[in-house]
């Protein structure tokens, strides 16, 4: 029986999470629950899984979810903010903590649970965009922590690798193990090919349309601008110890194979599965073992294609500043990623258009700078700053 906490429970990788536990009462039990302000889906969740202990973002948040709580009579007890949160990534007995929490707010619990020996189910791309050193100095030091990835490519690349990877992620060197390079995959999103001259119009509900996979409105704008593969490309090399020469990426429209290993000897192997983000959850939960779930299994013959092809920076100039900011260090990275959320965020309110957002990040890159971060607490700080300046710039992109 694993015990877990779960960061962002009410996000859909928190609530995909909760349905295996639901499946699996034999396998997994909740501990903790923390989430943001959605106090309606996080009292029903506390209601089903009657959790010792659940976190809120803000007091207002945490005061009316134990009203709730108390008048259904449960003992769950509820606190509020980001010190709840490391605390409850951190608690004694607990075995896994699935790092769900979307932004920069996750990086602190993660980082608990880290130094607390935990096993982390990484699906908070931040962690590792604006501070994989520091997360993967802090596993490797650790000898009980351990990583496991959750997003698709990401897992798709951990099961094709051999198990002494597997167990040293970030430390082993592929090359030693006959690997050549990892391929990562990409569906090009819903406005593969569309016009670009198109593009000025694109609505928020139109970018949220995924053709193949259901997600929440950021990463579904990210998967639009495709900034999503070049944060995989980041996290890809953090987790994979592996340099930009070897990770390769291309665009697979079926979302059928989520990533390839490529060996020395010629040989590709690749993970096949139907786009759901079960399959990657329940495997990052049940490692190194696998357990049954609802998802059908790929029916080879009603697949009429495969098709791939190369990123077209034109399109997706995310990308490119993605893999440029690596290429140049944690302040870029940082810097990207606090311009990114800023600039989705207010595309998703509609006050910038959808070709803003890769503006305001090259600017956000091209204007603000800073000294490299020496610990985590920096990276926040540096985060900060990056966002009141970023802030300063949206004037020049709001939608008339």
């Amino acid at each position: 029986m694993k015990r877990l906490t779960i960061l962002g429970s009410t996000g859909s990788v928190g609530t995909t999470t909760l349905k295996i536990v639901q499946d699996n009462p034999h396998l997994f039990t909740i501990k903790a629950l923390v989430a943001g302000k959605n106090i309606q889906l996080m009292t029903e969740q506390c209601k089903q899984f009657k959790p010792l202990w659940a976190a809120m973002e803000d007091e207002r948040s945490a005061q009316e979810l134990q009203r709730r709580l108390q008048y259904l009579n449960l003992k769950t007890q509820v606190l509020v903010g980001e010190k709840a949160a490391c605390e409850l990534s951190s608690l004694e007995d607990i075995d896994q903590v699935m790092a769900a929490m979307v932004g920069s707010v996750g990086l602190l619990p993660i980082m608990s649970a880290i130094l607390a020996g935990k096993q982390v189910l990484l699906a908070n791309k931040e962690a590792l965009v604006m501070s994989g050193h520091f997360f993967m100095e802090a596993i490797s030091s650790s000898e009980k922590a351990q990583l496991l990835p959750v997003d698709s490519e990401h897992s798709a690349i951990f099961q094709i690798l051999p198990r002494k990877i597997q167990n040293k992620l970030g430390v082993e060197d592929l090359s030693n193990h006959g690997i050549k390079d990892i391929i990562l995959t990409g569906s090009g999103g819903p406005f593969r090919t569309l016009p670009l001259e198109h593009w000025s119009h694109i609505t928020p509900e139109q970018a949220c349309n995924h053709p193949t996979w259901k997600m929440g409105p950021k990463i579904s704008v990210d998967s639009a601008t495709m900034m999503n593969k070049g944060f995989e490309y980041i996290e890809a090399s953090w987790l994979f110890n592996a340099s930009p020469r070897q990770i390769e990426i291309v665009i697979h429209p079926q979302s059928v194979i989520h990533s390839m290993v490529r060996y020395i000897d010629g040989s590709i192997m690749a993970q096949l599965a139907s786009p759901d983000m079960k399959l990657p959850i329940a495997y990052a939960m049940s490692w190194p073992k696998r357990i049954n779930t609802s998802v059908m299994p790929l029916d080879f013959l009603s697949i009429n294609q495969l098709n791939f092809m190369p990123p077209d920076f034109n399109r997706y100039p995310c990308l490119k500043l993605a893999m440029e900011a690596y290429d140049k260090g944690s302040v870029a990275t940082i810097i990207l990623n606090a311009a990114n959320e800023i600039a989705v965020g207010e595309f998703l309110k509609k006050k910038v258009p959808f070709i803003a957002i890769p503006a305001i990040n090259q600017y956000a890159l091209e204007s603000f700078s800073c000294q490299d971060p020496k610990n985590v607490e920096e990276v926040i700080a540096i985060d900060h700053l990056a966002r009141k300046h970023i802030k300063n710039l949206l004037p020049r992109f709001t939608v008339l």
